[in-house]
C-alpha cells in the first residue's frame, strides 16, 4: 500500500541527538554555553529541532571529533555567521588553521616521547633516562661495571649542570668502574661520610679525619684520570659541546669539583657533614699553586 507519510519538519531532542550521534545531555550543554541557539518549543513545551539546527549540530560534532574545543567552535561559528562566508566563515578557517598547528606540535612531541621510550628500552631504563651526550661518554665500558647508583647520580648531575656537566662527572665513574681498588676505597669513604650524621658534633675528630681521607682519595682519583687519558677525553667533550652549542659557557663546569656538585644537591646534610665538605675544599685550596 502506498504511503503518503511525510517526515516531520522538526524533531525532538532525542531524535536530533540520535541522528547526529550525540546525546540530549550534550545538546543541552551546547545551549547552556551559547554554542547552539535554543530552538522554538512545541505545544507540549518541548524543544523542536529543524533542518538548520541539525546542520549546526553536525558541524559541532564533526569539529569536536577533530579535537576543537567547544569554546573555539562557538567563536568560529559565530564569526562564520557574521561574515556569511560560503565555506563556513573565516572564523572556522582560522580555527582549523590553529588546530592544524597545534596538532603538528603534538605530533612532534609524540615523536620525541617515542624516541625517548625507544632509548630507554635500548639502553636500559636508567641509562636511557640520560641524554645522548652523557650516554655516549659511557660507551665502551664493560656491561655491569656501572652501578645503578652511578647512573642515578649522573641523572642528578644532569639536572644541576646539564648534559656537559654530567658527561664530565661521568669520568669519575669510568675510572671507578675500571679500577676496583679505587671503587673499594670510594665505598669506604662514602660510608664514613654517611656516618657523620646529626649525632656527630662539628668539632668531632672524625670530621677532620674523614675530610683528610676524602681529600687523599680525590687526589688519587684525579691522578688515575690523568694517567688513563680520561682528562684528554674530557677536553674532547668540551670541544664537541662548543661545536654543538657555540654560545654556551664552560667555566662553571671546568672548575666543578665533586664536592661542589654535591653541595648543590637538594639534600639536608648534617652540620658535621657540611663541615667535612668545607675542610675538603680548604685542603684542595692548599694544594693549588699560587697565582
Amino acid at each position: 500500500m502506498h504511503s503518503s507519510f511525510v517526515p516531520p519538519r522538526q524533531v525532538k531532542i532525542g531524535d536530533a541527538a540520535a541522528f547526529v550521534g550525540s546525546t540530549p545531555r550534550a545538546i543541552r550543554h551546547y545551549h547552556e554555553i551559547g554554542l547552539l541557539p535554543e530552538p522554538e518549543r512545541g505545544g507540549d513545551d518541548r524543544r523542536r529541532y529543524g533542518y538548520e539546527d541539525m546542520i549546526r549540530l553536525l558541524w559541532i560534532r564533526r569539529m569536536a571529533d577533530a579535537g576543537i574545543a567547544l569554546d573555539d567552535i562557538r567563536d568560529a561559528l559565530a564569526t562564520g555567521t557574521a561574515s556569511a562566508a560560503a565555506d563556513g566563515g573565516d572564523g572556522v578557517a582560522g580555527t582549523l588553521e590553529r588546530l592544524e598547528e597545534s596538532l603538528a606540535g603534538q605530533e612532534a612531541e609524540l615523536r620525541r616521547q617515542r624516541t625517548a621510550v625507544q632509548r630507554m628500552r635500548a639502553e636500559g631504563s636508567r641509562m636511557g633516562l640520560l641524554s645522548d651526550f652523557v650516554t655516549e661518554r659511557l660507551k665502551g665500558l664493560p656491561e655491569g661495571s656501572l652501578r645503578q647508583a652511578d647512573l642515578d647520580s649522573l641523572l642528578v648531575m644532569e639536572r644541576i649542570y646539564g648534559p656537559l656537566g654530567a658527561a664530565v662527572h661521568a669520568t669519575r665513574f669510568i675510572a671507578l668502574a675500571t679500577h676496583p681498588a679505587l671503587r673499594e676505597e670510594s665505598d669506604r669513604i662514602d660510608d664514613a661520610e654517611e656516618a657523620l650524621d646529626d649525632s656527630v658534633a662539628v668539632d668531632d675528630p672524625r670530621v677532620a679525619q674523614v675530610a683528610a681521607e676524602r681529600h687523599a682519595f680525590e687526589s688519587a682519583l684525579q691522578a688515575v684520570i690523568e694517567e688513563s687519558g680520561l682528562e684528554e677525553a674530557d677536553d674532547a667533550l668540551f670541544d664537541t659541546w662548543e661545536a654543538l652549542h657555540p654560545a654556551a659557557g664552560e667555566d662553571e663546569v671546568r672548575t666543578m669539583s665533586a664536592f661542589e656538585a654535591t653541595s648543590k644537591m637538594p639534600y639536608d646534610f648534617s652540620p658535621a657533614r657540611l663541615r667535612c665538605m668545607e675542610l675538603v675544599v680548604e685542603l684542595s685550596a692548599h694544594d693549588s699553586p699560587a697565582t
